[in-house]
């Protein structure tokens, strides 16, 4: 009896410490997004004084994640803005309907369940196995937009964190032809509304561990969940093997979107090459042809970086 009793205490102990250990890394993972999500909104000025936010919540993690930190956010900001969480049903097969309007009511957040079956329009015109996400992006923004203005939102906040900004800087430069990203902010194609990703800086591994952490009720998207040959998937796995082998690679990728040198890049809307004339006055961003390229970029890095990895 003595031996199961000394067996079972250093045992209850590493229990004891494991708990604790996961409580301190849960905190500091609470405080990095709030930090992340907070110096966002600060560095693009993307929420003021009297706004309201509506926060696009389709079931997913990183929607869930946004809306979350927003109103830790909230109770705590120095000006007032209010929320409310929009979701468009987009009646796909075996949607749980029930399962959104539960989560946001016991939140007490206020919210609006828009019903629109774009599920049978995209069906139609989408033909099997095509990719069907580009006209489904399209149908949801123009429904959120419309029901943006008979909310009276003046800001629409999206889900897009750290990596879906990387991914799609990546798809445009290789399918594209273009250096172009997610901005953090801009005004939609119509010129009405404000958009605006308050999880610029956030990493999506932390997003995957707060869903985890906050046992969010995750709604998969069955209408294009299945398309593993999407070539933002594929660019998806690419970034996340970079960041597996090259550990800080991801960071000054993201860092090189905030530290653009047009002088040192190709296009002529951007920078005078034509008229370029010898001065006579250094330039710190002159051309070093013949020195050999330092890339201690971690040593370098802007404040938005050190946010990032913080």
């Amino acid at each position: 009896m003595n031996a199961v009793w000394i067996d079972e205490a250093p045992a209850a102990a590493d229990a004891t410490a494991n708990s604790l250990k996961i409580e301190r890394e849960t905190h500091k993972l609470e405080k990095r997004l709030c930090r992340q999500v907070g110096q966002a909104i600060v560095d693009y000025n993307m929420i003021e004084e009297g706004d309201k936010v509506m926060v696009c919540v389709s079931g997913g993690k990183d929607s869930y994640a946004l809306l979350d930190i927003l109103l830790k956010l909230k109770a705590r900001a120095p000006i007032h803005f209010d929320i409310v969480a929009v979701n468009l049903d987009q009646k796909q097969p075996g949607f749980p309907e029930e399962v959104l309007p539960k989560y946001l009511s016991d939140l007490g957040v206020d919210f609006h369940i828009e019903n629109q079956d774009t599920y049978s329009i995209v069906k139609r015109v989408i033909p099997e196995g095509k990719t069907t996400c580009g006209l489904c992006s399209r149908l949801r923004r123009g429904i959120l937009y419309r029901v943006a203005d008979e909310l009276g939102a003046t800001k629409v906040a999206l889900g897009h964190h750290r990596d879906d900004m990387l991914q799609t800087f990546f798809l445009n430069m290789f399918f594209a032809a273009k250096l172009k990203s997610m901005p953090p902010k801009l005004v939609s194609d119509d010129g009405k509304h404000v958009v605006i990703r308050p999880l610029a800086y956030v990493a999506e591994k932390d997003t995957v561990r707060w869903a985890q952490h906050r046992e969010f009720p995750i709604i998969p998207c069955t209408l294009c969940g299945s398309q593993e040959n999407l070539q933002r998937k594929q660019v998806g796995e690419m970034l996340r093997e970079w960041d597996r082998k090259y550990p800080g690679r991801i960071e000054n990728m993201f860092s090189a979107m905030q530290n653009v040198v047009p002088s040192h890049l190709l296009d002529g809307t951007l920078h005078d090459f034509k008229g370029l004339k010898a001065t006579g006055v250094a330039d710190e961003n002159g051309d070093k042809a013949f020195d050999t390229p330092s890339f201690d970029l971690l040593s370098q890095a802007p404040a938005a970086l050190r946010i990032v990895q913080g």
